[in-house]
């Protein structure tokens, strides 16, 4: 069963729940954050982001950014303002981009369940990046990074969604990226039967949030679930749940993650281009590569397609393109031994396009792209069954939800 916990959320008055609402705070940089805020007082990018008020150079792990994003975060209590439910209660989430639509339902998700690995993960958590997100919990007593989740798609949770939907909704708008964004509320029946229709979910799957949800986990600990001197806030959930959204399997969009690589190491364009050809048979393709088990590469301003051997056979992980790319072309062919530490790589998420490697190339600031197809959410679910772990940044979910709109304090 997967256990779903109503609770209240914080959020903004319907009014300016747009200017308050912002992109999550690990897609953007500080720089990037700092132009979105420009000349949006109640931004939340000023409560996940406040390093963006403080002097250029401010180390983000300072104790004077978490003090800031504490005071930006009660001052938004005030201005917006903020506002606690009555009741505890479920959401519906609804992103649309274009043609594409999924709506999932957001709620309390168990901390115990995470700790069992009840819910699945696919994707290794950096310690740095998990350090920032608890202290960011600990000193605001509250979750704002929602964690992105998805399971087997379920006509019993369908049927409800489908019911809510119907309804008028809390928030209704287009965010500046063209992605429209609304959110309901589930009446006191329909919050029972999400609950109840959950329990027969046999597993959640953490899509999108790793760091998210092991911080509130390690939030809790911190914490004490309520110890003295650390009494729950007022209106406030509990340590053992933390803030996510959940969406059907059949609803969910993957991008592509690419891959740039800042120089050649010790072989030159044009020996590179000959090995690549002679162990990856060429084909002609587009630059984003049509079908799985191929890869395309950017170099001195060419594309070129080539075929990835995927194997028959072997664990889930071994056969994505993303693996293979590593296991055959960056590690043998360019001494990317390590993905996940060396300098010499970067990776661009799917939503940038392959426009991005070219100017990556084009600029010097990179030696050569490789473009892939994406994985498939029947990948993620097949590795996280097998509690394996994806190559880093193997996937790229879009669209993507809000921060500010729904808080859970605790």
């Amino acid at each position: 069963m997967s256990r779903l916990t109503p609770f209240r959320a914080l959020r903004p008055a319907p009014p300016v729940a747009p200017e308050v609402s912002s992109v999550p705070y690990d897609v953007v940089s500080a720089d990037e954050a700092r132009v979105l805020a420009q000349g949006h007082p109640l931004s939340f990018l000023r409560v996940t982001r406040s390093e963006i008020e403080l002097p250029a150079g401010t180390d983000p792990y300072s104790a004077a950014v978490y003090q800031r994003a504490r005071a930006n975060f009660e001052r938004l209590k005030r201005e917006a303002p903020l506002e606690t439910d009555s009741e505890p209660t479920l959401y519906l989430y609804r992103l649309r981009m274009g043609d594409h639509v999924q709506t999932g339902v957001a709620g309390a998700f168990s901390v115990d369940e995470y700790e069992s690995d009840g819910i699945k993960k696919h994707e290794k958590t950096r310690r740095a990046k998990e350090d920032d997100r608890t202290r960011h919990i600990v000193e605001l007593r509250a979750q704002t990074g929602v964690v992105f989740l998805t399971y087997r798609a379920s006509r019993d949770v369908d049927a409800v969604v489908e019911r809510v939907a119907a309804g008028a909704p809390l928030y209704d708008f287009v965010a500046g990226d063209g992605v429209a964004h609304t959110v309901w509320r589930a009446g006191d029946r329909d919050r029972d039967a999400l609950v109840a229709a959950f329990a027969t979910v046999p597993a959640l799957y953490i899509a999108d949030g790793h760091h998210r949800a092991a911080s509130a986990w390690r939030a809790r600990g911190e914490l004490g679930g309520g110890a003295a001197g650390h009494p729950p806030a007022p209106g406030a959930g509990d340590f053992n749940t933390f803030l996510a959204v959940a969406f059907p399997h059949d609803q969910m969009q993957i991008l592509p993650y690419h891959r740039v690589v800042r120089d050649l190491g010790l072989r030159d364009a044009a020996a590179l281009r000959a090995e690549l050809e002679r162990r990856f048979a060429p084909v002609a393709d587009a630059p984003q590569p049509s079908v799985p088990g191929r890869f395309s590469i950017y170099l001195e301003r060419r594309w070129t397609t080539h075929v990835l051997p995927v194997p028959a056979s072997g664990s889930a992980v071994a056969r994505l393109d993303c693996a293979l790319l590593q296991e055959l072309v960056l590690g043998p062919l360019l001494g990317i031994d390590d993905p996940r530490t060396d300098p010499r790589i970067d990776f661009v998420g799917g939503i940038r396009g392959t426009a991005e490697l070219e100017r990556r190339v084009d600029s010097g600031r990179a030696a050569i792209a490789f473009a892939l197809h994406p994985v498939t959410v029947g990948d993620l679910l097949a590795v996280s069954d097998a509690g394996e772990v994806m190559p880093p940044k193997s996937t790229w979910f879009e669209p993507k939800l809000r921060d500010g709109l729904l808080i859970h304090e605790i």
